[in-house]
């Protein structure tokens, strides 16, 4: 039998970050060979991988990257079983280099091909999964590429990427605000524009029957009733609709009593309320149309302008679970 000496197992140790005792014996059934040796715990990794394909790999790591000029950027999400290996130093570090790759890849598939240490990416997670324990996965993959990106991770679990259409002064500050808006509310799209009308319709009415039910339990119960939105997006505020809520404002002020020749100062508060009221999907999914997270008083849209010559062109999420 070949004498392994410490200084090959910690050599193994630092190209595989398998334990020290998975090293020793994989040098030992090697006969000291060290390319076999690696063989050897790739294969254990392969055995171990095998067993556990039909677990779920819902913890795990979001990471963002952004190449040097910040005109490329990547969200990766690396899975595993449990949050105590999610958070683990050696995982985290294997994530963090898988996002490096990932910036010169275009696709998850492109990732899982590309070359890890002389294996591929898709090899290495399995060698990893024998080592760690866990069945390991990419589990999202976005890419963003924009004349400036930027993005901001909370806490290893929620990534996001934002793409401007320019770099003003400011492209640091405003591509790192909206990228945190991003990971905080979850906009499906840049814009209310960017909605199917079939969408919006469908939504508009399945949320005013549930609307209706609650209000059906809360006036059994003697409670205020929710108010029943006719319209839910910007895309729905036509200028005729606009027209005839207009009309309408003036109408319940002259019912009111009020002075015609104060009109103009309380219509404008009224339209701003009809919009807000009527504009529940747009708030909710829409980048541009979200209150923004640092100042309610604005949406994103107006926080982008207030930067000068830029807007937003696209933006990422990824998610562990």
């Amino acid at each position: 039998m070949a004498k392994i000496t410490a200084a090959e197992v910690n050599k193994l140790r630092k190209a595989t970050g398998a334990g020290m005792m998975d090293c020793k014996n994989a040098l030992v059934e090697a006969e000291g060979d060290f390319d076999k040796a690696i063989e050897v715990l790739r294969k254990k990794g392969q055995k171990v991988a095998a067993k556990r394909a039909d677990r779920e790999s819902s913890e795990g790591a979001a990471i963002a990257k952004l190449n040097s000029d910040q005109t490329v950027g990547v969200a990766i999400v690396l899975g595993c079983e449990t949050d105590f290996v999610g958070k683990n130093e050696n995982f985290l570090a294997l994530a963090d280099q898988l996002a490096e790759i990932a910036l010169n890849c275009n696709s998850k598939e492109e990732l899982l091909a590309a070359d890890f240490g002389g294996m591929t990416v898709a090899d290495k997670l399995v060698e990893q999964t024998g080592v760690i324990g866990e069945k390991l996965e990419i589990t999202a993959f976005e890419k963003l590429e924009a004349p400036y990106v930027g993005s901001y991770v909370h806490i290893n679990k929620i990534a996001a990427l934002v793409g401007l259409s320019a770099k003003v002064d400011t492209a640091d500050v405003l591509a790192k605000d909206v990228s945190m808006q991003v990971a905080s509310m979850g906009a499906t799209t840049l814009s209310y524009k960017d909605f199917d009308p079939t969408f919006v319709a469908a939504e508009t009415e399945a949320r005013i029957a549930v609307i209706e039910k609650d209000n059906e339990e809360l006036g059994r119960l003697g409670k205020t009733l929710k108010n029943v939105p006719q319209y839910i997006s910007m895309s729905q505020l036509t200028p005729e609709v606009m027209a005839q809520a207009e009309e309408d404002a003036k109408a319940q002020l002259k019912a009111e009593g009020k002075p015609e020749k104060i009109w103009d100062k309380i219509l404008p508060g009224k339209m701003e309320r009809f919009v807000s009221d009527n504009t529940t999907l747009d708030q909710e999914q829409c980048l541009l149309d979200q209150n923004f997270i640092k100042d309610e008083k604005i949406n994103v849209a107006k926080y982008v302008e207030s930067h000068g010559d830029v807007a937003v062109l696209g933006f990422k999420r990824v998610t562990v679970g």
